[in-house]
């Protein structure tokens, strides 16, 4: 959420803030702002409600010019998104931006105001401008100083960056719980909520840690403590490339992530199965042969996209790892009494590392001395450098707001951990590990397979996109994609959709089934594929339109599509003569390749999110930036 980029150089840098905080739009926003210290040493702010777009016609209309500035994309929490509440705040010489929740804003607010501040926004983030002010006029010898005043008054978690028109060519930044990374290079310092606001202009990031102060110059970047003492930290040289985190050609970033799953499943694998093919080799995850055996419970904590990649993983850890294992919603867990001891082995799942509900979880779980292990996909981001030990995903940059590379490589990632936990403990045997493994390594050629007959499934998307509800059934492992495919329809299409257990089915969601609601049942060949094509059957008998997921060549599935088109092109529901020409009717099939049942939720989902996809895309949506969404949540 929200989005924060900072410079100072020898530039103009207005374009080189503008273009950083276009390559933060994936995370969420509704107004926009910028601050630039002009030439006479004043700081001048233009702000927007909207999208950049708006911010930039502000700056045609009202250029600004200057070597040092800041840029914020806020998404609203405390007030209305408009002009007024937009980033960047100001107070006496001091201007900054914020991202995060001053948790004690309401009590600050009311001792700045008897002291006679007059707030001129309903924001929690003017109340730090006050504080930091407070701070330069009471004395304080530079702006680092004040800035770390300020923030020990401050609860709740924040990344800042902020600019005095007292002390020219700075910018100190801060953070407690949300993500800030900086870069200097060549007479130029950086600072941003993520990598790819920077990535044109430098080759390597430093990670600021919580607590920690920073000081942006020309000449480099200082970094200190809570206490003031200088902290040495080395750089490391960002993997991704510009072109990656670009659209590549495509029309938007969901479709070129959904089409770079095969890569991200191969760089998610690659390194990680023995030679012999037999066993998993996981070394940075921490899980000794004498740890794995001590677990008694594996618990994994996620929020979203990740949770549902957690009920998979569920099922492979007790199927193949042998152990007990729950799921828990990140922000439930910090709220209740959650038990967790030794024996536990807690998993954080997050594609950015940076969930602030699940970080808060997992500092619980390790509180109480369980183990934790993060399967995340940003390097040194705050939820892997909070754990034990941690498995990335490699999947590259995700920009779109809907998941899709990410949640298939966390699902790969979870499959390999199991089958480690599995090995290591001695519930599966080398010979079917290997198997498994081995039907994990065609995975991403499959999953080419099904992408490169896609155009189908843009086709069942006409006929339902003007659809008002959706169902999703599946069973087993088959559940959770249910889940993850419902959940990519309300985002990016906004269709109501729900995803059920289909043995559930009759327990209340069959009382909406009728003949204008679409019900999608995902039906591979597993040991549930019987039970759910009789439930696929219960839903027929109500004249539901039926978009089934299976396994390529299911005869028996085939041919009762088939009965059901007959019947459907016959005017009085009876079997038209064999010379009729079939009727499409009301079954539509997606074909995915054969493959071991512990793979398949691999497979399944891929034409999910290409429905989800065209369902948005024909109706007019922002596939890439869907309303009120954020993809990094960073706040409660």
């Amino acid at each position: 959420m929200c989005g924060i980029v900072a410079y100072v150089g020898d530039r103009d840098c207005t374009p080189i803030l503008v273009g950083g905080l276009k390559r933060l739009e994936y995370r969420g926003y509704d107004s926009s702002g910028l601050a630039v210290r002009t030439q006479d040493g004043g700081i001048e702010v233009v702000r927007s409600v909207g999208k950049l777009q708006r911010l930039e016609a502000a700056l045609a209309a009202h250029p600004l010019f200057g070597t040092d500035g800041i840029g914020h994309t806020r998404w609203a929490t405390h007030g209305r998104p408009n002009e007024t509440n937009a980033h960047p705040h100001a107070a006496g010489s001091v201007v900054l931006v914020h991202n995060g929740i001053v948790e004690n804003h309401v009590a600050l607010r009311a001792e700045l105001e008897a002291e006679g501040v007059r707030f001129a926004s309903e924001t929690d983030t003017e109340v730090l401008a006050h504080l930091i002010a407070k701070a330069v006029d009471g004395g304080a010898p530079n702006l680092e100083t004040a800035v770390r005043r300020a923030i020990t008054r401050v609860q709740g978690s924040y990344a800042l960056a902020v600019m005095s028109t007292k002390e020219r060519g700075k910018i100190v930044v801060a953070k407690n719980d949300s993500p800030l990374i900086l870069a200097h290079n060549e007479g130029e310092a950086f600072a941003a909520s993520d990598i790819p606001a920077i990535l044109p202009h430098v080759p390597e990031v430093l990670i600021l840690e919580d607590g920690e102060v920073a000081t942006l110059e020309r000449a480099g970047i200082t970094i200190t403590d809570a206490n003031g003492e200088r902290v040495v930290r080395q750089p490391h040289r960002v993997s991704w490339s510009l072109v990656e985190s670009g659209k590549g050609g495509f029309k938007h970033y969901m479709l070129k992530e959904i089409h770079e799953q095969p890569r991200a499943l191969e760089h998610t694998i690659r390194g990680r199965i023995s030679s012999d093919g037999g066993d998993v080799v996981l070394p940075e995850s921490g899980l000794t042969p004498e740890t794995a055996k001590e677990i008694r419970r594996v618990c994994f904590i996620a929020c979203g996209s990740s949770s549902n990649a957690a009920l998979t993983g569920r099922y492979w850890m007790e199927q193949l790892g042998g152990v007990r294992a729950s799921v828990e919603v990140g922000s439930e867990v910090r709220y209740r009494d959650a038990i967790f001891g030794p024996e536990d082995l807690v998993v954080a799942i997050s594609q950015s590392g940076e969930t602030a509900d699940t970080l808060a979880a997992l500092r619980t779980a390790r509180e109480a001395g369980a183990r934790v292990l993060a399967i995340v996909n940003v390097r040194d981001s705050a939820i892997a450098r909070a754990s034990d030990g941690v498995l990335y995903t490699h999947a590259g940059p995700e920009v779109a707001v809907a998941s899709t590379k990410c949640f298939t490589a966390q699902l790969a990632a979870l499959l390999l951990l199991a089958v480690h936990v599995g090995r290591t403990r001695g519930s599966l045997s080398h010979a079917e590990g290997r198997r498994i493994l081995e039907a994990l390594k065609r995975v991403p050629g499959q999953v080419r397979t099904i992408l490169a007959n896609a155009r189908g499934v843009r086709g069942i998307a006409k006929k339902h996109h003007q659809s008002k509800s959706m169902l999703v059934l599946g069973r087993g492992p088959s559940y959770p994609v249910a889940l993850e495919t419902a959940l990519k329809v309300k985002e990016i299409s906004y269709i109501h959709a729900e995803g059920y257990a289909a043995g559930e089915m009759k327990h209340g969601p069959i009382a909406l089934v009728d003949e204008t609601m679409p019900v999608v049942v995902l039906c591979p060949q597993d040991r549930h594929h019987d039970k759910t094509l009789s439930n696929m059957q219960e839903v027929m008998a109500r004249g539901a339109k039926i978009i089934v997921v299976c396994t390529k060549d299911d005869a028996e599935l085939t041919a009762m599509a088939a009965v059901r088109a007959r019947l459907a092109a016959s005017p009085d529901g009876s079997e038209p003569p064999p010379s009729s020409r079939p009727h499409p009717g009301n079954v539509d099939v997606i074909e995915i390749p054969d493959a071991r049942s512990e793979v398949l939720p691999l497979l399944t989902v891929v034409p999910m999110q290409l429905l989800s996809y065209n369902l948005a895309l024909l109706q007019g949506r922002d596939v890439d930036q869907p309303r009120n969404l954020a993809k990094t949540v960073t706040v409660e």
